[in-house]
């Protein structure tokens, strides 16, 4: 076998039949290795392959026999953003928009993998805790697998986008009167229980098909890699997965560095953020999180400690954003560059632009912000903070008087 299942905290492997998520020995969290004298990837076998998620098979859990759940995720787009680039001081800037995904947010990458490793498993049903996302994801991918899906989210402090993508496909959504972090202890008890499969980012291989963000912002670059890294962090899977990506391309020879990882987090829920400057390795969860930024607002995110390990050994760091920022940074986002996305995405940008205010990242550094969800995964927002359209009689001079006030 190519890759094997490790804990991170006591070092133990973990053998690959057991459904477990973190170690039945010391409770620390598990990671996926690999043994790449065993895998054949370089550039040269990348060059010419369709952009996906499973371009990048070699390094992903699974026999060459496995047939993939999938609905064509990953090749998203990495835009130059020149003008926004221009806003906030800094020559080189790119914005990897994963809202481009098919259901709208990057959870499909984690999403196709952890789907076809239940099957793989012989796990006959899915369950996760989200925000939103995670729940839309999860649905889509288990109705293609052909499976039931249950959700618990924390009623009412959902987009109604999300809630709509989890209903539409059949999923047994269950809104609980708390908060994300609650519905997360309550669905690993389920799925303790009841031997559902857990696809939280607590699960190692979820973390896996995320990591093909990496890979592809090196791919995009002609693997060259940027110097920044910025990215929203709620549940800490994202920039967890995205670091080992790069870590693994570097290892395997394909690129020669990793950029420095800086994980940006909402004032009002920023438990990482907070140990970051604290200089621990590890978090106080916030038992109240509150953000506009609703993707983001978990109080005890399960990967923290990934997390901070990846921001540290890349030379990294962390920083907290104010739902003022977060919302300007929207809208800079989709008026400097035509790219909508919802207000955690808009995190990345919003720090990148502190960051190089206060002198943290320097003008010439190139830096990749990951934007995390497509804009209409939370419409309501976007009439909150726009206000609603212009309303008149249908007479031209009525629209006139509009188009011509300031």
């Amino acid at each position: 076998m190519f890759y094997g299942l490790r804990c991170i905290a006591c070092g133990r492997s973990i053998e690959l039949e057991r459904i477990v998520y973190t170690c039945p020995h010391c409770g620390g969290l598990l990671e996926v290795v690999y043994d790449l004298d065993k895998i054949e990837i370089s550039r040269q076998s990348l060059e010419g392959v369709k952009e996906s998620v499973w371009k990048y098979r070699s390094l992903l859990p699974f026999p060459a026999d496995i047939k993939p759940i999938s609905i064509q995720e990953g090749g998203t787009a990495l835009y130059r953003c020149d003008r926004l680039a221009a806003s906030i001081g800094i020559d080189e800037l790119y914005v990897k928009h994963e809202g481009l995904n098919p259901t709208g947010s990057f959870k499909d990458r984690g999403m196709t993998v952890g789907v076809t490793k239940a099957l793989e498993l012989g796990m006959e049903v899915v369950a996760c805790a989200s925000t939103g996302n995670t729940s839309a994801a999860l649905s889509i991918y288990a109705a293609k697998a052909g499976i039931p899906a249950v959700v618990l989210l924390p009623a009412g402090k959902v987009a109604l986008g999300k809630v709509a993508q989890a209903l539409m496909h059949g999923a047994k959504v269950i809104g609980i009167r708390g908060n994300f972090d609650d519905a997360l202890t309550l669905v690993r008890d389920l799925c303790e229980k009841e031997r559902f499969y857990l696809l939280n980012s607590i699960n190692p291989y979820r973390l896996e098909g995320q990591k093909t963000i990496g890979f592809e912002i090196a791919d995009q670059l002609g693997w060259r890699v940027p110097d920044r890294l910025v990215l929203p962090v709620g549940n800490a899977g994202n920039i967890t997965a995205i670091f080992k990506g790069f870590v693994e391309f570097r290892a395997a020879g394909i690129t020669d560095t990793v950029p420095k990882m800086c994980g940006i987090q909402a004032e009002g829920s920023c438990p990482v953020a907070d140990a970051f400057r604290a200089g621990k390795k590890d978090i106080e969860p916030e038992k109240n999180p509150e953000t506009i930024a609703t993707a983001i607002r978990i109080g005890d995110p399960v990967n923290a400690v990934k997390a901070l390990a990846a921001i540290y050994d890349s030379g990294g760091l962390a920083d907290t954003v104010s739902d003022d920022e977060i919302i300007q940074a929207q809208r800079d986002l989709a008026k400097l560059e035509g790219i909508g996305v919802e207000p955690a995405s808009a995190a990345s940008v919003a720090g990148l632009r502190k960051l190089v205010e206060n002198g943290a990242i320097k003008r010439d550094e190139s830096v990749v912000c990951v934007t995390t969800g497509h804009l209409l995964k939370d419409p309501e927002e976007v009439i909150t903070v726009c206000g609603a359209p212009f309303e008149v009689d249908a007479r031209i001079e009525e629209v006139m008087r509009v188009v011509r006030e300031r």
